[in-house]
């Protein structure tokens, strides 16, 4: 018999054991969950995120209890508070309280990970929100398959996966699932995109959701290495980084310096912001030149012959 997608994609994980599941009870969590006690028997728990954003969601929790159950894992139900601030996304707001939630919660078990049923549609929605925001590279490598947060290491080991090879398998198995109301709702962009979008994507390109998770790769490869060169760029200029040494480097350095100096400082800049800062640098021929620019949630200053940044409030 031939090893399923997903089987295979597990094999080829070899993650430290014992690891959670980040487990909603949707078809993606539920084919992720199943295929992981198969391949780690006695290694997997489930960790389910309650966010209490709709009605149905403690027939999620009933669902997830009862699989659990069924296949003697445990489970560990986490509520949260994924309510959002104004002019905050509510999708954002959530993903993050449900990252934190998932890490604080997995630690406390002595998981040594957690895996993320994220696949190959969710990677081509998360490129093409991107794209409709004029996102730069780090965006355009769209969701890496492992990363870190809170501590604990999460995976995503079905990224190369359809959406559709995973439900076709999922009711192959004797389990329950459900399907979040929310997923259809095309108020979220990210709806719209799977609703209108993705079909047509299809019909035109069969084979996008392997050249866009390409792409994707190329992105993140790209990425890296304007990192390393952030890396040298600022150990050069001085941390914080000294105004003369920017001006030796081509401006599209200066702009790759200043990124990840500010992204170290816990600030994302605007590309106006950041736009703004350079002119500012080139400007700063003169010994009393004044900086003092809005920059995230705090201020960029000249101070002396360098510059530097003051959060204007803690970072959440």
């Amino acid at each position: 018999m031939s090893t399923s997608p997903i089987a295979a994609a597990l094999a080829g994980l070899n993650p430290p054991l014992p690891i959670g599941v980040a487990y909603s009870g949707g078809a993606d969590s539920s084919a992720l969950l199943i295929a992981a006690t198969k391949c780690w028997p006695g290694q997997i728990e489930a960790f389910h995120v309650h966010h209490g954003l709709q009605r149905s969601a403690d027939e999620f929790v009933r669902v997830c209890t009862a699989v659990c159950a069924k296949f003697r894992v445990p489970i560990h139900v986490v509520n949260v508070d994924a309510k959002h601030a104004a002019g905050e996304s509510p999708e954002d707001a959530a993903r993050r309280a449900r990252y934190a939630a998932l890490a604080t919660s997995a630690l406390s078990q002595g998981m040594k990970g957690v895996l993320l049923g994220q696949h190959a549609d969710d990677q081509v929605e998360t490129l093409l929100l991107a794209l409709s925001r004029g996102a730069g590279l780090p965006g355009l490598s769209a969701m890496p398959a492992q990363f870190e947060r809170g501590g604990m290491v999460f995976y995503r080991p079905l990224l190369q996966i359809p959406s559709a090879v995973l439900r076709e398998w999922l009711m192959c198995q004797p389990v329950e699932f459900v399907d979040d109301p929310t997923n259809t709702d095309e108020r979220y962009t990210r709806n719209r995109i799977r609703a209108r979008l993705l079909p047509v994507l299809a019909q035109a390109f069969p084979q996008f959701r392997s050249t866009f998770a390409r792409s994707a790769r190329h992105a993140a490869q790209a990425q890296s290495v304007l990192i390393e060169v952030a890396i040298q760029d600022l150990a050069a200029a001085g941390n914080p980084p000294v105004i003369t040494a920017l001006q030796a480097l081509s401006t599209a350095r200066q702009a790759n310096l200043l990124r990840h100096w500010l992204l170290l400082q816990q600030a994302t800049p605007s590309a106006a912001q950041l736009d703004q800062l350079l002119h500012q640098v080139t400007a700063c021929t003169t010994r009393g030149h004044r900086i003092h620019l809005k920059v995230a949630n705090g201020h960029v200053t000249r101070q002396g012959g360098a510059l530097h940044y003051t959060a204007s409030y803690a970072e959440p």
